[in-house]
């Protein structure tokens, strides 16, 4: 039984025939507004001259564009859920103008112009210059590791390769001799000799790109050791040189060359690696995704992607990426993993000062640690190592290093927390690669309006 208080109910046949405003359902500072005035700034020149003159009338690439980048700030990747969107929920339908591409148009878009779509990044950011947002100075770079469409399941070791190329040629072996006895009438019913033998070839041959791949991983790796190798020895040289007496410690170990039992291979993605996630403390099938993010905006400046599991080959080619046209920051803050005489030679030859971690941070700071008296400096002749310790003990290079944890590693947590991108969609590093840039251009949209709105 009731109580007998009043409720309120739901009106569903007068809903059905309400007319709603989209301009006050949608203020003037919403997002969705917001990207469509943004990709209205852009040149889309390059994706117009890629149409070709003859088929049916195309959707507008502003309008996809728009899709696309509305899709990203908001956490709606797949093009089916894009697609529905475009129906049901408001924001979508505003951004597409009352279009609705099916999945299988704004899939082949995003596969087709993606590299285009890569280049409006750079677009974007002269926009948030040129409004006064972004004034470039200190930068904080930092990675991590994103799944790759592929599963751990489709990867097989270089041993297990191996094992399975010696299998499959004695299974060869032994569907030939069978093919011997045909004449006897020995063969299982049912057992194409020839049909067997092709399925095993074709295998071998994959077994065997397989391989090649895994070698080729390995010869860039031994080239990367060796050099690093290299430049240890050297050091130790001249400390022994200097001090005229043998340096303390292990000598470093020359690298072995060739692939180790443990390389992986994965046929879904080949281009993917397995990788060891700080989030899940596991090991998943990734890529190394990198950003350089601007220390008093947060927006991203630099982005670049890889296949290589360690950090410290990445300083470069994400510093590279920087966009000229935006300047040269004055300095950059990174964690331990990129401590290395060459990133600090890389910085210093772009014009950026360094200040790298020389080993991992300490979870806790005592007051004293924090408000310790600068140290004295080092020796003109003191070891990258020993300088750049001293460098980061300055008060500018506490509150420069002090900001990294404060802003690069916020966004990494954004772009996988709140716009919930954790996994790419596309496959193979080139578009990998391009599909990262889509996504650091959403968050840049997403940022950018925040700073714009508040």
């Amino acid at each position: 039984m009731y109580m007998s208080r009043k409720f309120k109910t739901a009106d569903y046949a007068a809903t059905l025939n309400q007319t709603i405003s989209i301009s006050e359902a949608l203020p003037a500072e919403h997002l969705a507004r917001f990207v469509v005035d943004v990709v209205a700034q852009l040149d889309l020149t390059a994706i117009y001259a890629r149409y070709r003159g003859r088929g049916g009338e195309a959707y507008a690439p502003e309008v996809l564009v728009a899709l696309l980048f509305y899709g990203y700030t908001t956490g709606v990747f797949s093009s089916r859920k894009i697609e529905k969107a475009t129906y049901e929920v408001l924001p979508f339908r505003y951004v597409a103008g009352n279009l609705h591409p099916d999945h299988d148009t704004l899939a082949n878009f995003r596969k087709t112009f993606l590299h285009e779509i890569k280049d409006l990044f750079v677009q974007v950011l002269l926009l948030a210059q040129t409004a006064g947002y972004l004034k470039l100075g200190n930068i904080s770079l930092d990675g991590s590791k994103f799944h790759a469409n592929a599963s751990k399941s489709h990867a097989v070791s270089y041993q297990r390769l191996l094992e399975l190329e010696s299998q499959l040629r004695q299974e060869v072996e032994e569907l030939f001799q069978l093919a011997e006895q045909v004449d006897r009438g020995l063969l299982p019913d049912g057992l194409n000799v020839a049909d067997e033998v092709a399925i095993r070839q074709q295998r071998l041959e994959r077994l065997a790109a397989a391989k090649a791949v895994l070698e080729a991983r390995a010869a860039e790796r031994y080239a990367a050791e060796q050099a690093e190798f290299a430049a240890k020895q050297r050091e130790r040289d001249a400390k022994a040189e200097r001090t005229k007496r043998k340096p303390p410690g292990r000598p470093p170990e020359p690298p072995t060359p060739g692939p180790r039992d443990g390389d992986q291979y994965n046929f879904t993605d080949p281009d993917s690696r397995i990788m060891k996630c700080s989030n899940s403390g596991g090991f998943e099938q990734a890529y190394n995704a990198q950003i350089a993010v601007d220390q008093e905006t947060l927006l991203i400046v630099a982005h670049a992607l890889s296949n290589h599991p360690n950090d410290k080959a990445e300083a470069k080619p994400t510093l590279a990426a920087l966009p000229s046209a935006l300047g040269t920051p004055t300095a950059v803050a990174m964690d331990n993993g990129y401590f290395s005489a060459s990133n600090i030679a890389a910085c210093e030859a772009l014009g950026i000062e360094p200040y790298i971690a020389t080993g991992r941070d300490a979870h806790h700071q005592s007051w004293q640690e924090r408000f310790a008296a600068e140290p004295l400096p080092p020796q003109p002749d003191a070891t990258p190592t020993v300088q750049m310790a001293y460098k980061l003990q300055t008060a500018i290079g506490k509150a420069i290093y002090r900001l990294r944890k404060a802003t690069v590693e916020p966004v990494i947590g954004i772009i996988k927390a709140v716009l919930g991108f954790r996994q790419f969609l596309l496959r193979g590093l080139d578009v990998v690669n391009d599909e990262w840039a889509l996504v650091c251009l959403a968050f840049n949209l997403k940022r950018l309006h925040t700073l714009s709105f508040g």
